[in-house]
């Protein structure tokens, strides 16, 4: 797959950090709400914080290990679905 490069005229940095620092803020708002619930150890949550923990990799391929990290992993289909819905985190 090609690697993109954006032009050099475009600051991402100025377009897109209020944006990601506000995504971060309510981050952390539920987080902190979860742990007064005495919920933090709700596998989701738990999906969660190993995503936030891939978010220090020093490569550009972030999105792809975040959004590795919440997929099942298997490859054999299950014979029954348990669930009608998605529940966004693979639980182990």
């Amino acid at each position: 797959m090609p690697t993109w490069t954006p032009p050099a005229s475009v600051n991402l940095v100025d377009l897109g950090f209020m944006d990601s620092r506000s995504k971060l803020i309510d981050l952390a708002a539920f987080l902190d709400r979860v742990q007064r619930a005495g919920q933090e150890d709700d596998f989701r949550v738990l999906a969660l914080k190993n995503a936030i923990s891939l978010l220090s990799l020093n490569e550009p391929k972030r999105a792809q290990e975040v959004l590795l990290s919440f997929s099942d992993p298997s490859s054999e289909p299950i014979e029954k679905a348990t669930t009608q819905g998605a529940i966004g985190a693979y639980q182990k």
